[in-house]
Formats: structure tokens, C-alpha cells, sequence
């Protein structure tokens, strides 16, 4: 049974399609936007909300339906006022050219990222100098980076041993590296209640593995009574890490792909439908 694909691809059913592609890349790159951060709880509430007034409808609570109405009425404005921070990050997103442009350059960063941390750990492992340093993944870390010190540097191994020599400002707490720049130092992060935690290890430590067990973020930690090396993911501890073990897993989970690729959901599905939509017309 051949389909008559030219009945399916009129001008009404293109128009469709297209529209729930954007609302749906909408939506993704919300959420995206949202996740690790306080925002979700009050989007939570939100839905909340939605099915009161749902509910209140079907079953005639005309009162509260009322005061439904009311709370959503009014809850754009408030939502542009709760969410200013992440609609700020969002518009920074797309004056970058983030969202619709893939990025060229992002192993040549990270690389370069790498080997500042190299210089770091090698230095401050040595010399017994404590430290803590979280790199965001996936999940944002926005919740964490507003109790720091805001720095937006450029990540340098001479930055960040100058940030944990001991008896100066921002030794304390953890630096949080995003987007291959240091963001803040001397944030607080969440401690871990794990009892596997060996009893040895101090608060660097479980702070480490308190941000793996709720976010994505790889933290590396050394320690200022030994030097030795650890990286926390996944509330997973790996210690006693030498020189090779902790550059081959940072690679491993820093270093892309080198084919260059989309970078986005977006890009993504219009390689996709390119594809398909030029090799049905060649057949």
C-alpha cells in the first residue's frame, strides 16, 4: 500500500507541525532554563494552582474558582517579577546565539579549562592546600551560585590558586565554575548525611558529594591535611586520584564529541526533517 505523501504535505498540515515544533522547543528550553534552580519549586506551585481551578470548576465552588481566576490574572506579571532572573539568563542565551547557533569553539574551551585545573591541583596538591571546585553540567546551579562571591573570570590555574591560599578572603567554600568561567567563589554548598562518608573526610568532602547527590555537577576536592585528589559525581567518590586519573575523567566527561554537532534541540530536529524532506523528493 503506497501512502500519497502529497495529500499529507498541503500547506494546513506544514503550518501545524511547525507550530507545535516551536511550542514544544519552547517548553524544552524552558524547563531547561528552570532546572536546578528555585524556580521549579514556584513552577510546581503554579501548577498547583491550574488544577485548583480545574478542580473548583467541575465540582461548582464558584468562591474559589473566583479566587483562581484572580491569582492568574495577576500571575503573569508576578511570574515576569519571580522568574527575572531566568528570563535574564534565557535573553543572555539568545543574544549569544546559543540556542539556534552550535558552538565551534567548546573543546577548544574546555581543553583550555582542563589544563588550568591541571595546574591547580598540581600546585595546591603538592603544598597541601585545601580546595573545592564544582563545574555545572546539566543542572544549573543558580541556588548555590548566589551565596558566593561573584567573580565571571576567566578560568586560569593562577586564579584559582590564588582563590584557596589559606587566610584570604575567599578560601572558605567552593568556587563554581560555569560555562568555562568561574562564577563565584566561596559559595556554600549542601552537606552530604551519608553515613558511607569514611569518618576521616572533612567538610570539603561532603559538601563534594551533598552537590552530587542532588545536581549533576562534577566537583573536584584536595585535601589540606593530605593532598590527595578527589572527584565527586553522581554520588559516586573517587580518591586518590594521581595526575592520569583525574585528566582522563575529566576528558571523559568535559571533552565532546570532536565531530562537530548540533548543540541543541532545535538544530537538531531541522537537520532531521532536512534530511528526510530532501531524500523523499530525490526518490
Amino acid at each position: 500500500m503506497n501512502l500519497d505523501w502529497s495529500s499529507f504535505l498541503t500547506w494546513h498540515n506544514i503550518v501545524s507541525l511547525l507550530d507545535i515544533l516551536v511550542v514544544w522547543f519552547v517548553f524544552y528550553e524552558l524547563i531547561m532554563l528552570l532546572r536546578g534552580t528555585k524556580a521549579v519549586q514556584l513552577l510546581r506551585g503554579i501548577i498547583m494552582i491550574v488544577l485548583i481551578k480545574i478542580v473548583s470548576v467541575y465540582a461548582g465552588l464558584v468562591t474559589v474558582s473566583w479566587l483562581m481566576d484572580q491569582v492568574i490574572n495577576w500571575g503573569v506579571i508576578a511570574m515576569i517579577i519571580i522568574f527575572q532572573p531566568e528570563i535574564r539568563r534565557g535573553l543572555e542565551h539568545l543574544g549569544r546565539g546559543s540556542v539556534f547557533v552550535r558552538n565551534r569553539q567548546v573543546n577548544e574551551a574546555e581543553t583550555k579549562m582542563i589544563q588550568a585545573l591541571d595546574k591547580a591541583i598540581q600546585y595546591m596538591s603538592k603544598r597541601r592546600i585545601g580546595a573545592l571546585m564544582t563545574i555545572q553540567m546539566d543542572t544549573g546551579l543558580e541556588d548555590y551560585i548566589e551565596t558566593g562571591i561573584e567573580l565571571n573570570a576567566h578560568i586560569t590555574g593562577e586564579l584559582l590558586i590564588n582563590i584557596f591560599i589559606p587566610n584570604t578572603p575567599l578560601h572558605d567554600g567552593a568556587v563554581i565554575i560555569r560555562d568555562n568561567q568561574v562564577a563565584v567563589a566561596a559559595a556554600y554548598l549542601p552537606l552530604s548525611e551519608s553515613n558511607l562518608i569514611p569518618k576521616e573526610l572533612g567538610t570539603r568532602h561532603r559538601a563534594a558529594v551533598g552537590i552530587s547527590e542532588v545536581t549533576d555537577a562534577l566537583t573536584i576536592v584536595i585535601s589540606e591535611e593530605t593532598g590527595e585528589v578527589s572527584i565527586t559525581k553522581n554520588n559516586e567518590l573517587l580518591r586518590n586520584m594521581d595526575q592520569n586519573d583525574y585528566l582522563k575523567f575529566l576528558q571523559n566527561e568535559l571533552i565532546k564529541d570532536q565531530e562537530p554537532e548540533r548543540h541543541n534541540l532545535f538544530n537538531r530536529v531541522l537537520d532531521y526533517v532536512d534530511q528526510h524532506f530532501r531524500g523523499g523528493t530525490r526518490q
